[in-house]
């Protein structure tokens, strides 16, 4: 057994040791994934197959669980959690997966139940498998769920979620949202206009064979479609590009800060916003890019010196207590980024369907809206607040900016967005044209195969 130890471990093998973590650790997974895949060195091939098995095995939780029920004799509760991880990662290859043979998916799940465990848990395994091969047709889900139930088990959500966005934006757009969050996400870039011109990078990943458009988002934006990691690449390293997703890119384009200004970000790391707000301002000005981690400060840094970013100044600690190192009313724009229940991004990290609950919604609405409080109260008057989330979860979201309003009389919605963001949004169907624009919005996963996230630009009365 001493070899084993040094032996090279599958796809399969890094995908199970991913899941256990996740499932047991509450680890994040798109984290525990990268660590995995550092550590095995997988080729190419085989760190796609992981990733697809652990993302999917996630996702489909649910729904794998549901099948897996009638061939488990003793109830999946029975299980260790590295044999229940083992099946459902089995199961999600024999159903979703076309180009793995069933053999492969069978044989190697045996192999891999023999390995860890004894000879009645790969029997057990092996039989299990063959059956849910032998009757697929048996693996059925509603066809047309009319119910929020229906809806969260046909695309694999817990009830009391889609009964949420059901009430909030009824069962078709519902069911869309939880079919959106189960595609895979897009690479998107944000083009440096201080060191590269879009289109030109744009002609370059094309002269690669890349499939690379125009974001419609963001003027700096693009979307490269199977272009492996994008931050893996000398333009990145040479700060021409950031990744960073279309949504996030609109959170800046929305603030449309100018030269000279000075923009406090308020919780900021990894510093994309920051760095796209500095961008903005041809690096004129001074952008406070505050997070409440020590060792994220570096990362906001290290971003700004990649970059060549020079207006960035860089605090530590918690956003409640700006106020308390910089002078009320010192800014002309004020983002608050603010904690959230994340489910905008649930195609990225699709654990959090699972991990969250009601009682965490309404722990994080009232830590937003004490830091609210705090953002406000910096901003110039006649000056520009700026609040987001990746959330589409309303008590986060508009409730929270009605209650913000409610309470302060000396602000009010700024509809006055750039016009090419404006533009973008109703392309889209995310604002109806001739409808008046609130200067609010939430963006849907569906409506950009982007980031779910909402949006507000609060104007401070002179």
């Amino acid at each position: 057994m001493a070899n084993d130890k040094h032996r090279v471990r599958t796809a399969r093998e890094v995908a199970l040791d991913a899941l256990v973590r996740i499932e047991r650790e509450g680890a994040y997974s798109n984290l525990e994934l990268n660590r995995a895949l550092r550590e095995a060195e997988l080729s190419r091939a085989d760190a796609g197959l992981a990733t697809e098995l652990v993302y999917g095995t996630v996702q489909r939780r649910r729904t794998l669980d549901y099948w897996l029920e009638r061939f488990v004799a003793k109830g999946l509760a029975r299980l260790q959690p590295w044999v229940l991880a083992l099946l459902r990662m089995s199961v999600y290859q024999l159903v979703y997966l076309d180009r793995v043979p069933a053999h492969a998916a069978v044989n190697e799940a045996v192999t891999i139940a023999k390995r860890r465990g004894h000879a009645g848990i790969s029997g057990m395994v092996n039989g299990v498998l063959r059956n849910v091969d032998r009757r697929r047709s048996e693996l059925t889900l509603p066809e047309r769920a009319s119910s929020a139930g229906e809806i969260a088990l046909k695309h694999s959500y817990p009830d009391w979620l889609v009964e949420r966005w059901a009430a909030d934006y009824g069962p078709e757009t519902a069911e869309a949202i939880c079919a959106a969050g189960n595609e895979p996400p897009n690479g998107s870039i944000r083009v440096n206009r201080l060191r590269a011109a879009r289109d030109a990078v744009l002609e370059r990943l094309k002269a690669e064979g890349l499939y690379a458009t125009p974001s419609p988002l963001s003027p700096a934006g693009i979307v490269v479609a199977r272009g492996g990691n994008l931050a893996d690449r000398t333009e990145y390293r040479n700060g021409e590009w950031t990744v960073q997703d279309e949504s996030s890119m609109l959170v800046s384009e929305a603030a449309a800060p100018s030269p000279d200004m000075t923009v406090l970000d308020c919780c900021a790391a990894p510093g994309g916003k920051t760095t796209h707000l500095a961008e903005l301002m041809g690096d004129r000005g001074t952008v406070w890019s505050n997070d409440i981690h020590p060792h994220k400060e570096k990362l906001i840094a290290a971003q700004a010196e990649r970059l060549g970013l020079s207006c960035i100044r860089t605090t530590v600690g918690d956003a409640a207590g700006l106020p308390e190192k910089h002078a009320e009313a010192s800014m002309d724009l004020v983002l608050l980024d603010a904690p959230c229940s994340g489910f905008g991004v649930i195609r990225r990290k699709p654990e959090i369907k699972w991990t969250k609950s009601p009682e965490d919604v309404d722990a994080i609405a009232a830590l937003q809206a004490r830091l609210l409080e705090a953002a406000a109260r910096l901003v110039k008057p006649g000056g520009t607040l700026v609040y987001s989330t990746c959330t589409i979860e309303r008590r986060e979201n508009e409730r929270q900016i009605d209650r913000f309003l409610a309470g302060h009389a000396g602000y009010e919605l700024d509809p006055e967005w750039p016009p090419h963001v404006l533009d973008a949004l109703r392309s889209a169907g995310v604002i109806r044209e001739g409808a008046a624009f609130p200067g609010m919005v939430q963006l849907l996963p569906q409506h950009f195969g982007s980031d779910g996230f909402f949006i507000a630009r609060l104007r401070r009365r002179k």
